[in-house]
């Protein structure tokens, strides 16, 4: 009988730790998950012991993705999901619920460098469009266009050909990057190279933000709306999210989260 009491007390104990030992998967794009999402993770485990991660930054689309599929409890997102995906969501019962959580400026980077301060919307128009494919033509010293980009996979780099490009294709020659990080890096080694990154990402070395039509990308300017490459980023769930999920979701637009959104360079919704 004692033995019967051992093993049910066992049993539980090892129920009750694994009750504790929680695992969230989160999925999508790099903007979001390359630095603000570990960092409110690392905050959120520190308050919820027991609680684990599973954090893969790889676009916005695969985190669309994942919810649809029912991989991941929530899908990072730089931009909103796209009528077809919001329909192949329907058709599988899923309910793609869009929670805001920061706002970004993507911005327009070049090699420090270049001696050019400013450009025009028309002008990264055709800078990214493959119309205008040297420096001299925007004013600078000469030297032919190194363009970078995000991969298809990219929330920014639907966002960017949307808010940028009149939703024109890129340059044929144009160099696709797996994440924010990498742009920098590239056109921080490339005097004649340009790129966009989320605001988070600007403080990288060897690159500079470049102003269009005279506004940089901030806080201000991101909320006010002078900067035209303004846009939210998103954490979708299926339906109203529960459990753990809801706890990182309410934790992220909260005052604490939200001050780790501040403190990583994206602007926060309150």
């Amino acid at each position: 009988m004692k033995i019967t009491h051992l093993a049910i007390a066992l049993g539980l104990a090892f129920v009750s730790t694994e009750a504790r030992a929680e695992k969230l998967v989160i999925k999508g794009s790099d903007t979001l998950g390359a630095k603000l999402v570990p960092q409110l993770a690392e905050q959120f485990k520190a308050q919820n012991p027991g609680t684990t991660f599973d954090i893969a930054a790889e676009g916005s689309t695969t985190g669309i993705a994942a919810i649809i599929d029912g991989t991941a409890q929530i899908g990072m997102s730089s931009r909103r999901a796209k009528q077809s995906e919001v329909g192949a969501a329907s058709a599988k019962g899923v309910h793609m619920k869009p929670t805001i959580v920061a706002y970004d400026g993507i911005a327009v980077i070049v090699n420090s460098a270049n001696p050019i301060k400013g450009l025009t919307k028309k002008q990264v128009e055709q800078i990214f469009t493959g119309d205008v494919a040297d420096w001299s033509a925007v004013g600078g010293s000469g030297g032919k266009i190194s363009v970078y980009t995000r991969n298809t996979s990219s929330g920014t780099y639907s966002e960017f050909k949307e808010l940028a490009m009149k939703k024109r294709d890129y340059a044929p020659d144009s160099q696709k990057m797996a994440g924010n990080e990498q742009i920098a890096s590239e056109v921080s080694k490339n005097p004649n190279g340009v790129g966009y990154v989320g605001l988070a990402y600007t403080k990288a070395s060897g690159i500079k933000i470049v102003a269009i039509d005279g506004a940089t990308p901030s806080k201000e300017s991101v909320l006010g709306k002078a900067y035209p490459y303004a846009r939210p980023t998103f954490y979708y769930t299926n339906g109203e999210p529960t459990g753990l999920a809801k706890q990182f979701v309410d934790f992220t637009i909260n005052d604490a989260g939200q001050k780790i959104v501040e403190q990583v360079g994206f602007v926060p919704i309150k």
